[in-house]
């Protein structure tokens, strides 16, 4: 590895350098307050590092393991900017609870490592060296609050099928490196366009199904609701957005080259799960009434959609790919940065009855959560609308017609969800009384977090020209 491949990889050093660094500064003396700080300086160096140092050397290839292309770097950038997000709102939700907080950012900061080195993975080694950290840093952060019953038991939960979804990702890796001899992604899409083995169709089924438990796409979902229910609101946020973004972008580099429509098996698996994320997610989305177990279903049909996109052919798909995570990646964070806000010491603001007449108490809290909701359904002049809009194109482009008129239904589907709680949050009728819990004072912190994501959400659904321009930018190069 010579100096430039070390600069490169600035924003991993950095990354892991700052976790190191909290772990010391914990151990010395305990902190919230600067935990917390350096968490998120180390974060916003990492993300400047991929500006400075990462950027003018791109594309890199550093050893068999790591790219950091063009493609690498912005959905590193994402994750970086997503966990700042996260690392900030946590410091006011964590505040005032019982337990140890300092811990809670070396977890959050290794998860963030993790994700960041499957956004540039290109071998299987690296991949699952990333997944690992991941998923292991996310077991003790979705259980982080021990007396709480549920959230160990969402930690539990987890545990549990990540391991199995580990075990399918490994046996999957064995047989395709028993087929091809490699473990290198480029070298194993060229043995995958000819004539496959046995070992080679069994492999890359048994890696679609470990993804597949990652990404929580039907029907591998079964976990979703409850770890989304248990979890703390920052890391179900995180969990939403980050680790399902980074392991999105892995999938994508690992298929981009594919052509999935030549390759029929593959195109009808991507197919069908695209099909039954999207209707099933809607669905029983439709028959809760809990907050978070609304966006995880929410949130599997939004994986659906990513899919149609996937399976376009062309650089338009991976186009609309880009867009659509960065927008469901602002509207998630904003929609659980509500939930954090308001969450009590006891319990997060989780209960549909947590939001009745907020717009009483916090016309502000109750706008922003309304636009979240709406970009999630996809209405004009929001960030979700566009990220659709690409989608629809992406798969008419592709032909893909069974698959965009199964979005657009499943979206129609969806709109009767997030409207019962845009419902409940203007509700006027004087038994509309929500419970003490959402009368917690919102922080600055919170307040700052939500104002950017909101201008985000409203900069990307009326003037989407200037990033539209940078992801054709990005995305005209091979990834």
């Amino acid at each position: 590895m010579t100096v430039s491949d070390l600069i490169a990889l600035c924003p991993l050093i950095l990354l892991a350098f700052t976790a190191v660094l909290v772990m010391l500064v914990t151990a010395l003396r305990r902190n919230h307050l600067l935990a917390a700080t350096l968490t998120a300086v180390g974060i916003t160096l990492a993300f400047l590092a991929i500006l400075v140092t990462s950027l003018p050397l791109a594309p890199r290839q550093v050893t068999p393991l790591l790219v950091l292309d063009h493609y690498a770097l912005f959905y590193i950038g994402l994750v970086l900017a997503a966990s700042l997000a996260v690392a900030i709102l946590s410091y006011p939700y964590l505040k005032g609870r019982e337990g140890n907080y300092e811990e809670f950012y070396i977890l959050l900061l290794l998860a963030t490592l993790g994700s960041a080195v499957l956004a540039g993975s290109t071998h299987f080694a690296s991949f699952f060296l990333g997944l690992e950290i991941l998923s292991v840093s996310l077991y003790a952060l979705i259980a982080y609050p021990r007396t709480w019953e549920r959230s160990i038991e969402a930690g539990v939960k987890y545990l549990i099928l990540a391991a199995a979804s580990a075990a399918f990702l490994l046996f999957g890796m064995a047989l395709l490196y028993a087929e091809i001899g490699t473990m290198e992604f480029s070298q194993i899409a060229t043995a995958a366009r000819g004539v496959p083995g046995t070992f080679l169709k069994a492999g890359l089924a048994m890696i679609i199904v470990g993804l597949g438990f990652k990404l929580a796409v039907v029907p591998f979902h079964i976990w979703t609701p409850d770890v989304y229910e248990g979890a703390p609101a920052p890391v179900t946020a995180f969990v939403a957005t980050v680790s399902k973004g980074s392991v999105f972008a892995l999938l994508l580099r690992y298929f981009t080259h594919i052509d999935l429509q030549t390759y029929f098996p593959l195109f009808l698996l991507f197919s069908i799960i695209a099909i039954a994320s999207m209707f099933i997610g809607n669905l029983l989305a439709l028959l809760q009434k809990n907050v978070k177990r609304i966006l995880a279903y929410s949130s599997i049909a939004h994986l659906g959609y990513l899919l149609v996109a996937f399976l376009a052919s062309g650089a338009l798909g991976p186009m609309a790919v880009a867009f659509y995570l960065v927008a469901y990646f602002v509207t998630t964070l904003g929609a659980f940065g509500v939930i954090t806000v308001l969450s009590g010491k006891e319990r997060d603001a989780d209960d549909l009855d947590d939001y009745r007449g907020l717009f009483r108490d916090s016309p502000y809290l109750t706008g922003t959560f309304t636009a979240m909701l709406l970009s999630l359904a996809g209405i004009p002049l929001t960030a979700g609308f566009v990220g659709k809009f690409y989608i629809v194109f992406a798969g008419a482009g592709s032909a893909l017609w069974l698959l965009v008129l199964c979005l657009v239904a499943a979206s129609a589907t969806g709109l009767f969800y997030y409207l019962r709680i845009v419902g409940a949050l203007y509700a006027g009728s004087p038994e509309a009384k929500r419970t003490p819990l959402a009368q917690a004072s919102v922080s600055l912190a919170g307040k700052l977090v939500l104002a950017v994501l909101l201008i985000l959400l409203v900069w990307l659904g009326v003037y989407p020209t200037p990033f539209v321009q940078l992801i054709q930018a990005i995305f005209s190069r091979p990834i």
